[in-house]
Order: C-alpha cells, then structure tokens, then sequence
C-alpha cells in the first residue's frame, strides 16, 4: 500500500516575465502584462506531496513536521518576499515563470532530502499562481 501526504503552504514573491533571448516586442506579445518592467506580485500557494509506504510503528507515511522543515529551509526562505528576477539567482538567466519556478522547488527539495523522508519519494508538486492558473509537476513511479 502506498499513501500519498500533501502539505500546502504560502509564499509571497513578485516577478518580470522577461526573456533576454528576445525582443522587447516579442516579449511583450509572449509574456503580457506579466512583462511590466516595474514587476507584479503574487500570493503563491504551494503544495508538495510525498508518497511511499505506511510505516506501521508510527502508523504515517511520513512526518510532517520534517517535510514542513524542508519545505521552509529550501523553498520558502529562498522565495518569500523576494523579487525572483533580482533576489533568486537561478532567474538570473531564465525567466521566473511558473513553470521553472516549480523546477526549482523540485530541485531544491531533492538535493536536500533527508534521511527521515528516505521512505518516501517526492510525489508531486501543485503551485497556484492565481485562482486560475496552476501549475503541477507530477513525479514519474
């Protein structure tokens, strides 16, 4: 039996959609409003979801507290409250779009995995944008 647990938490962070590959023009017709050049912000809301086996002697999947730990130290301290094109240096070459926002969060977790999660794999990873627009990185098995 595999049990999957998702925790969700909330970050603030504002960005410019702005890739240097192209024009100002293209830019604009690819990006939108989203490529004010004074930024935009949001009030993300992040869910990671782990998966593995229960563990009959504490009767869990995992420990939330320790994911909750993880979370905090890789993710949200990098991202909250942070303007993602001038404050996070992986966007230093690359839009912070949603979508490499999520591979970033995906990154950050995995190089830091702790052992007491070492039953478990990374699941999935859910970010809302607004109330339209979410974004899911779903694990292969």
């Amino acid at each position: 039996m595999i049990l999957r647990l998702t925790r969700r938490y909330r970050f603030a962070a504002a960005h410019r959609l702005h890739a240097a590959a192209f024009s100002q023009e293209a830019n604009q017709q690819l990006y939108g409003k989203c490529n004010n050049p004074h930024g935009h912000g949001h009030d993300y809301v992040l869910e990671v979801s782990v998966a593995g086996p229960l563990d009959e002697a504490t009767g869990r999947v995992a420990n939330p507290a320790v994911l909750d730990r993880l979370v905090a130290q890789e993710v949200l301290a990098c991202l909250d409250h942070r303007n993602l094109n001038a404050e996070v240096a992986e966007f230093s070459d690359a839009p912070p779009t949603t979508e490499n926002l999520l591979r970033l969060i995906r990154q950050r977790l995995l190089a830091r995995w702790p052992e007491t999660l070492a039953r478990t794999r990374l699941a999935g990873i859910r970010l809302y944008e607004t109330r339209r627009n979410i974004f899911e990185l779903a694990e292969r098995s």
